[in-house]
Formats: C-alpha cells, structure tokens, sequence
C-alpha cells in the first residue's frame, strides 16, 4: 500500500503558487489556533466564534473546508499533467494509491473506536461487531474525509465545469435524501466528527470548487480570474444560508417557524436539524456556504499575492509542508495542554498556545531548512 510520499533532499517545484502556498498556509496556522483555544472555557465566553458548533458555522468551521478547496486546486492541477504525461491508468493509480496512503496515516492518528481487553472479550465482539463499533467515529476526520472525497470525486475532477458541477449538486442531493431517510438523526446520535461515513457527499462542494479556482486561473490569469471568482464565491454564499433557512427560525410559541436563518457566524435560535449549518453533521447548507467562503478568501489571497507582493514566511512555511504541520502538532499539543486546564485563564491558556504554535513551527522550520516536505 502506498503512502504519503516523503520528499527528502529536493526543493519543492521552482514554479509556486504563491495565492495558494499563502492561503495553505493561512488555513493551517487558522487549525492551530482553533484546534488549541477551541476547548477553553473562556473562548465559549467571549470568543465563540473560535469554537466549532452544531449550530452554524463559526470562524472555526471555515478552517476545514479551506483545506478542501486548496485540495482541489492542487488535485485538478497535478492530474491533468499526469493525464498528459502518463495516460489515464498510471495517473488515477497514482491517485488511487496515495488515497489509500492517506488513510492509512489517518489510522495511525486517530485510531478506531473502542478496545478490547482479552483474548475472550474479542471473540466474544467478533468481526461483525468489530465492523460495527470500531468505524462510527474517531476514524472520520479531517485526512479520511479528504481521501474518501478524492477518491468519490475521482470520476469527475478531469472533466469540464459543468459535469463537476452537476456531480457536486447529485452529491449534495444524495447526502440529503440519505440524511433525511436515516444519517442525520443516527450521525447526530453518536456523535459523528466533520459529517461522518457520507461526509464525502458534502465535503466535495469544496472540493470542486477548489478545482474550479484553478480552471479560473489556469485560463484567465489572475486578474481576470478575480470577477469570475468573488461571483462564485458570493453565490455559493448566498444559496448556502438560503439553504439554511429552509430549517425555520424559532416561532413566539417557541416552535420552529418560517423565517430566515440567523446570518452565518451568529449562533441560531433553534434547534439542530437537516438543514442547519453544521460542520459535526456535514450539512449541504454549511459546505456550500463554506465552498463560497473559501473562494472569496482565496480570491483574496490572489489579490495580496499573485497581484500584490504579500509574502508571510511563516504562511510560506506551513502552506508548503501542510501534512507536516498536521501530524506534528497532535504530539506538540498533546505535550503542552495537560499542563493548560480547560478552566485556565485567558492569559494562561494564550501563553500556552503560543508555547505550542512556537514549537510546532520550529519544528516544521526546521524541516524546510532542510528540504524535507511530506507530500499529500
């Protein structure tokens, strides 16, 4: 089985990106603020917004959807030259297998569901339990959702805007239908992380949208590129909150009512249900607002950098070597916070992040010294 490949001694590709390295490198520094202050009492207090909800979609929620997005940039981009350069059987087997590679890395982080104890408690569970505990939860994150979407989305990523569009609006259709036949109540029950096992139903709305960015400037340049873009982005936007208001608003009588949702980034008055933005159950509404969101912010980057001279080593550092930063600050975090307890200070708890963010970047620095990238 294939695995993330390590490039070790090589410099990255003399011709970057730069939009896309600095907005990689955005999103990463944004998980670690968010991944690190996100469980802190005094954030739910006075910065909810650094917080993932169930309710709607806060600053945190923008975090992973923007990785999706920069991972169809790059996937559009790199498949079609390997189409060009190695025919269609080398290039999606390459896919394919660092697909499979991904998630396996994925299993080592997150682990599975639940243990066992002896040799007679493992019998006794059996393969069919086996299947049906150990795959409800923990599995399900950030790196699986990102293979799984690649792979689903694999038929459709070289073909034209229109039939990647079309496929992201079946997969939206489907994941609803599904959600509302039985996912939604049973995802919400458990509870599942970022949308669960048909996560990859709505995770590829960024996804594609990713790769459109790339045709955009692919074709266009950036400057042409940017009109077509923000268009993109503010509708997405729009059709993901009206999305979102098909759930209702809480009536005077405290029953759900018609009515437009609360604006994104402003926690609603009603609760959870099919159609709320809600990055724990992977809601349609949330990740086609969030598809838009993540290209206004792109387009944004393409104005600081591509047209503009913005350049933030540190967004350099982590845009370049994103799975690095990924696997490396797990174990930085997992060595500093039983040391910041949930119930710390402001100050206390800031000036553990910024012990943690500090070592992680060392660390990832040091790295790039060094040439050593780890490739998705």
């Amino acid at each position: 089985m294939a695995t993330a490949k390590v490039q070790v001694g090589t410099t990255p590709p003399a011709k970057r990106i730069a939009s896309l390295d600095q907005f990689r490198g955005y999103t990463v520094a944004g998980m670690l603020v968010v991944n690190f202050l996100g469980s802190y009492a005094w954030i739910a207090e006075t910065l909810p917004v650094l917080k993932h909800h169930n309710t709607y979609c806060s600053y945190a929620d923008t975090i992973m959807p923007q990785f999706f997005f920069a991972v169809g940039y790059a996937y559009r981009l790199t498949l079609l030259k390997r189409l060009q350069r190695e025919g269609k059987r080398a290039a999606y087997g390459h896919v394919f297998a660092r697909c499979l590679g991904l998630m396996l890395i994925a299993f080592l982080i997150y682990s599975l569901d639940g243990s066992v104890k002896s040799w007679e408690e493992l019998k006794d569970l059996g393969i069919s339990g086996f299947f049906a505990t150990a795959f409800q939860r923990s599995w399900f994150q950030t790196l699986t959702h990102i293979a799984l979407t690649s792979i689903w989305i694999m038929p459709v990523i070289a073909a034209g805007t229109g039939v990647r569009l079309a496929y992201t609006v079946g997969s939206a259709a489907l994941h609803l239908w599904l959600s509302h036949l039985f996912f939604f109540e049973w995802a919400m029950e458990r509870p599942v992380i970022d949308g669960g096992q048909l996560g990859f139903l709505s995770w590829t709305a960024p996804m594609i949208m990713g790769s459109i960015a790339y045709d955009l400037m692919a074709a266009r340049g950036p400057r042409k590129a940017l009109g077509p873009m923000l268009g993109w982005g503010m509708l997405l936007m729009a059709i993901g909150y009206g999305l979102s208001s098909l759930g209702g608003v809480e009536g005077t009588d405290g029953e759900p009512a018609i009515g437009w949702a609360a604006a994104p980034f402003f926690p609603p008055e009603i609760e959870t249900n099919l159609w709320t933005m809600s990055q724990r159950s992977g809601s349609v509404s949330y990740l086609v607002f969030a598809a838009g969101f993540s290209m206004a912010v792109f387009a944004l980057f393409v104005v600081l950098c591509d047209l503009g001279t913005m350049h933030v080593p540190l967004f350099r550092t982590f845009g370049r070597n994103a799975l690095a930063v990924y696997i490396l600050h797990g174990i930085v975090f997992a060595a500093v916070k039983p040391y910041v307890p949930r119930d710390a200070p402001g100050w206390y708890a800031a000036a553990g992040f910024g012990v943690a963010f500090a070592i992680t970047y060392v660390l990832v620095r040091h790295l790039e010294k060094n040439e050593i990238y780890l490739k998705l």
